[in-house]
């Protein structure tokens, strides 16, 4: 009896040939080209997404803190009855000067172990460091580059002119402001550009017909950080996003009831 071969048909021991192999690689390669950008846009959107979420965290906690009828902890601005200023509502949010909520540190560095960010964009990254005996107008936040929220200028200023005088007059905020619901809270601000202008960020607001006081667009500086655009929150708690946060209708960058 012959003997048996048990041999394996030529077609399944068959390999890649070279040229087959170039073509596979040059398919996954021009597959890597499309999706890569493709992920990084909607990573980009995710991010974006939790500074929506930050933000409209901000907005309520604000909302609860003009409210007359929240009992709120206004600080040092007890004595003003029912009345606040917005850069106490910020030394809030930061936890920094009578709002101390960092322990027994003078100065604290967020983000911190225990991934404490208050106030911040997810896209920037760079560390803030908070000094517990400062206000955010003196300096409480640095570096003043770092910060990613400008809040609404003209809700902590007023600009004023009186005969050929220009100036920006203090604005004493009461439970009223919450009436001006679609007035521009805070948004993504571009805290390089502030700096380079000798400003520091925390506030932030478009020149409009006040450009004899606000100049020629100085203190607007926002950061078009999520894919081109802007995330801006609104004071009755919503937040939209914008590539031209200028030419929206119905965004209404004075506020309107401010008494």
């Amino acid at each position: 009896m012959a003997a048996t071969t048990n041999s394996i048909p030529a077609q399944l021991t068959r390999a890649f040939t070279l040229v087959e192999l170039l073509v596979s690689i040059a398919i996954i390669a021009i597959l890597l080209v499309i999706a890569l950008p493709m992920l990084g846009r909607t990573m980009a959107t995710a991010r974006g997404f939790r500074c929506q979420v930050a933000q409209r965290s901000v907005a309520f906690d604000f909302a609860v803190f003009a409210s007359d009828n929240m009992g709120p902890d206004r600080g040092d601005d007890e004595w003003l009855k029912n009345r606040f200023r917005l850069e106490t509502f910020q030394d809030s949010q930061y936890g920094i000067d009578e709002f101390w909520r960092w322990g027994e540190s003078p100065t604290h560095t967020l983000p911190d172990n225990a991934d404490n960010d208050p106030m911040r964009c997810s896209e920037v990254r760079a560390q803030i460091t908070v000094t517990r005996t400062l206000s955010c107008t003196s300096g409480g936040v640095t570096p003043a580059e770092n910060i990613s929220f400008g809040f609404n200028l003209r809700l902590h200023r007023q600009p004023v002119v009186d005969g050929g005088s220009y100036r920006l007059d203090p604005v004493l905020l009461s439970g009223a402001v919450l009436e001006s619901g679609s007035t521009p809270l805070f948004w993504d601000v571009d805290g390089r550009v502030a700096v380079s202008r000798g400003l520091d960020p925390i506030f932030t607001a478009p020149s409009l017909d006040d450009g004899a006081v606000l100049g020629d667009n100085r203190f607007w500086f926002p950061a078009r950080r999520h894919n081109g655009a802007s995330n801006v929150a609104f004071i009755d708690g919503h937040v939209d996003s914008s590539r031209d946060p200028l030419a929206e209708a119905g965004w209404a960058w004075k506020p309107l009831r401010l008494r």
